[in-house]
């Protein structure tokens, strides 16, 4: 598939969120739910970095995308604990609130899972098959704890630069205790499983369908 007809059609789902968010504003004068679109934007950010990734012939560069890369990659992956957010508002109706949320939950699987494909296709060129499914799958690993450390301790990706030392303390703090951390470890690995299960199904669909296209 060519490039322009994924950015036509990255456009077309993510502008369908956008949309529904300014409907709302629009309808209920309230700015609730506008965050997503800054989520959004966070959530794009990766798909920049990998596509960059593959680029790039610099050995060095190439490097410093994929670090770039698994450091903004939670935030795709984030936007599915917005759904926490979700309660009755009027005037607005309810299942209006639940799809709105959802499309975007949904578009920034769309873009980590893109990202992740992308990245896979370069750990490929680097390593063998079974080091790039493990490189692949703890990366999944550790985009879930940065979700719990997101959603729970409030923490971002720009606070590596800004707050490195409050960020290492917590990180450090359920690595060397983790029994002390029991909703930490349990969260990351619901996820990691989570994500991990999805994206491989994902990369197996495309085959499913180009056979049953070929039985008909």
């Amino acid at each position: 598939m060519r490039i322009t007809t994924i950015i036509n059609l990255l456009l077309l789902v993510m502008g369908f969120s956008v949309l529904l968010i300014i409907f709302r504003i629009f309808y209920s004068g309230s700015l609730m739910y506008i965050f997503l679109c800054w989520n959004l934007f966070l959530a794009a950010i990766p798909l920049t970095a990998s596509t960059l990734l593959l680029q790039t012939k610099n050995k060095n560069v190439q490097w410093l995308f994929f670090v770039a890369w698994l450091l903004f990659f939670p935030n795709s992956l984030y936007i599915i604990t917005d759904l926490i957010h979700l309660k009755v508002r009027p005037p607005v109706p309810f299942w209006f609130d639940i799809i709105l949320v959802f499309s975007a939950a949904i578009n920034g699987m769309i873009l980590a899972y893109l990202s992740l494909q992308q990245v896979e296709i370069f750990l490929k060129s680097k390593f063998n098959a079974g080091t790039t499914n493990i490189i692949i799958y703890g990366c999944l690993f550790l985009s879930s704890f940065g979700i719990y450390l997101g959603r729970y301790l409030r923490w971002n990706s720009w606070d590596i630069l800004s707050n490195p030392f409050g960020l290492l303390d917590h990180i450090t703090q359920r690595f060397i205790n983790p029994f002390d951390h029991p909703r930490t470890w349990t969260m990351t690995i619901v996820f990691t499983a989570f994500f991990s299960i999805f994206y491989f199904v994902l990369k197996k669909l495309p085959n499913f369908v180009f056979k049953v296209e070929n039985q008909k």
